[in-house]
Formats: C-alpha cells, structure tokens, sequence
C-alpha cells in the first residue's frame, strides 16, 4: 500500500497510473477510452500523466472504464445526526394523569362542600 501523506501531485499521478492499469486491463487504448468518452486523446494523456484535467473529463473517463460506482462510495451520502434523530422521534408520555371524579370537571372551581 502506498503512503497517502503524499504531495497533490504525487496523488495525482498514482491516480494516472491506476487509471492506465484499468485501461490497459479493459484492453482499451487512449483513443479508444477518449472517443467512448467523448473527450480528446490529449485529455486522457494528461489524466495518465498525472496533471489536471476538468471534473466533467474525469467523471466521463470514470463512467467508461466502469469506476463511477466505486468513486462514489468514497463519498456515501450524510444522514441524520444522532441529535437529529432524537429530536424526530415523537414524544413519548412520561407520566399518567390521576382520573378526575365525575363531580369536579376541568375547569371548574372547587368549593368546600364539593368534597366526595
């Protein structure tokens, strides 16, 4: 395994290099891999050779050699944070309220003589 504590540079040519590997596994040539693309050959040159490229590039070159799915479980899609998830959850009683006796209804006063 290789030490991931490299420069940008040096990530961006072993990114290059697993590139072409997968290219060369899939029996693809850069012509190849670029028309299926639908970018140049020169942009899959640079991609190989370790130097920038736009995003939309890559991701084409990506989906071509069948790696999308795998760069996008780099990035799993957030969920809920446990606070969140407590505050969805529906309050639950903590308490049972005492029955009230048929002769005092909410809301009416209480008197002395009202005692059953």
């Amino acid at each position: 395994m290789k030490d991931f504590l490299l420069t940008d540079q040096a990530m961006q040519e072993e990114i290059g290099e697993r590139l072409a590997q997968r290219r060369i596994a899939s029996g693809m040539t850069q012509s190849e891999l670029a028309r299926q693309a639908g970018v140049g050959r020169s942009t899959v040159e640079r991609l190989e050779a370790g130097r920038s490229t736009q995003m939309s590039s890559f991701i084409r070159i990506l989906r071509v050699l069948d790696l999308l799915e795998q760069f996008f479980n780099l990035f799993p899609e957030a969920g809920l944070s446990p606070m969140q998830l407590l505050r969805s959850r529906p309050k639950l009683r903590q308490r049972a309220s005492s029955r009230r006796s048929p002769a005092q209804k909410p809301g009416s006063a209480w008197a002395w003589d009202d005692d059953s």
